[in-house]
């Protein structure tokens, strides 16, 4: 069936499964780069290891986001631009977000390589931790480059509704990652420079791979030398759409740069590596929502640009749907085997396990409701509502998170930043409900008054 003729026809439920399983797949075996390497340098090296990777995260952050600012933008405009018949404005696009790919990582890597150990003091390194953190983090911004092609450009490639090569994408990466983890760590005791080196080994493949998919002329939309040429409206557009996600990694790593310098303050270098346990626990149960985001995204942006808005409606419900019934399932993961989980990342460690488990109960005691709120924020951006987007996904970060996290803490303690994110979570959702009714009866009403699309032309490739 033609690609362009399947978004429009076939049952949402078929698509929104066809799309999400591999990206979930895919994002579940990405999540597995930053929870693999802490459970190897944890098992491996121990917990300051872990507590130098946790130093280390929200930097990784900044990266992601770069990428995501690009990525995530680009792949939304290209997918209304198919929606619109617009191909060769899709591969302006295109050529335009590869560059950019390029160009911003490598800018962050020059910065952090002339200034390396006073960034990890501001991310909360103790003098103990540093020089773990400083080992890590020098491969990993050797790196940064791959690392924000193979994400990046992996995302033009979902957006084109070729979701299996997006998950092979993923795969491919992660698995090497494993793999020369476990070998550089324990087969050549390379601590934890070995577990940065396998990193970015598998960042590295996975760039080589997406490159070598639209250079082979496989893909629907081509990324052609002619739109290399940046164009300013064209970065605009992008960014603009790409501007939620971007901040809110952005607010991310501001969280967790505080996180680290309050539990410093008030736990030391064992609540950090507690702290750094939990962070890949989340990772995990975030990345198949995530997963069912970006499945649902192609959806609702082809079919917004073609004007069929029942079907962006029945996206959006059928996507909260599955992410909802994720979430909850996690919770009851993490609340009944607390433990079991946390034994995964060390060894032995007794009271950092037990600092762990009793952080955990607290920390995500309302995590069984932010499917909903991630989805919905999701569904703005595809849409093409970048500002409205970007204020749903800060409002738990920004907004809630980081003046709860600066507050609560003075009156309980260590407790108080485990505290944090149920309220940050529960006020967040009820925001993300406000939006997304009043932006529901607005489509109906567009819909109401739209005139009934026309069919959909083909646009030259066959799945």
């Amino acid at each position: 069936m033609n690609n362009s003729t399947m978004m429009h026809d076939q049952s949402i439920g078929s698509l929104l499964w066809k799309f999400s399983l591999p990206a979930i797949a895919g994002m579940l075996v990405n999540a597995l780069y930053n929870v693999v390497d802490r459970i190897f340098v944890g098992r491996g090296v121990g917990s300051i290891a872990i507590a130098a990777t946790t130093v280390a995260f929200p930097i990784m952050i900044i990266l992601m986001a770069v990428s995501l600012l690009i990525g995530i933008g680009a792949t939304a405009l290209i997918s209304i631009r198919l929606g619109e018949q617009k191909k060769e404005e899709a591969e302006k696009v295109a050529g335009n977000a590869t560059v950019m790919l390029v160009v911003l990582p490598l800018c962050l890597a020059i910065i952090y390589l002339l200034f390396p150990e006073p960034i990890l003091k501001i991310f909360g390194a103790s003098a103990e931790v540093l020089p773990y953190a400083r080992d890590f983090m020098q491969i990993i911004m050797l790196g940064a480059v791959f690392g924000s092609l193979g994400m990046g450009m992996n995302n033009f490639i979902r957006a084109q509704g070729d979701a299996k090569t997006a998950m092979y994408t993923q795969l491919l990466g992660a698995s090497i990652n494993i793999v020369l983890n476990y070998f550089f760590i324990f087969k050549l005791g390379m601590g934890i420079k070995g577990s940065a080196l396998a990193t970015v080994s598998g960042q590295f493949i996975s760039a080589l791979w997406v490159l070598g998919y639209f250079f082979s002329g496989r893909s629907l939309v081509k990324i052609r030398l002619k739109y290399f040429r940046l164009q300013l409206p064209v970065l605009l557009s992008i960014m603009s759409i790409g501007f939620a996600p971007f901040a809110l990694q952005l607010a991310n790593s501001v969280q967790q740069l505080i996180i680290n310098k309050t539990l410093l303050a008030y736990g030391g270098d064992l609540a950090l590596s507690a702290v750094g346990i939990m962070m890949s626990i989340i990772t995990l149960l975030l990345m198949p929502i995530i997963g069912i985001s970006q499945g649902a995204q192609p959806l609702i942006g082809f079919n917004y640009g073609a004007r069929q808005y029942d079907r962006v409606k029945e996206t959006l419900i059928k996507a909260v749907i599955g992410a909802s019934g994720v979430s909850i399932a996690g919770y009851l993961v993490i609340q009944i085997w607390p433990t079991q989980i946390v034994g995964l990342f060390s060894r032995g460690d007794t009271v950092l396990t037990q600092m762990t488990v009793n952080a955990m109960k607290v920390y995500f005691a309302m995590i069984f409701i932010i499917g909903f709120q991630v989805i919905c924020s999701n569904y703005l951006q595809a849409v093409g509502k970048g500002i409205q987007a970007a204020i749903l996904s800060l409002s738990r970060q920004v907004l809630l998170f980081i003046p709860l996290l600066l507050i609560l803490p003075h009156f309980w303690g260590i407790d108080g930043v485990w505290r944090t994110a149920p309220i940050a979570d529960a006020l967040s959702v009820l925001l993300t409900a406000t939006f997304i009714y009043f932006e529901m009866k607005i489509l109906t009403k567009t819909e109401s008054s739209s005139p009934s699309p026309a069919p959909a032309r083909i646009l030259q490739k066959e799945y």
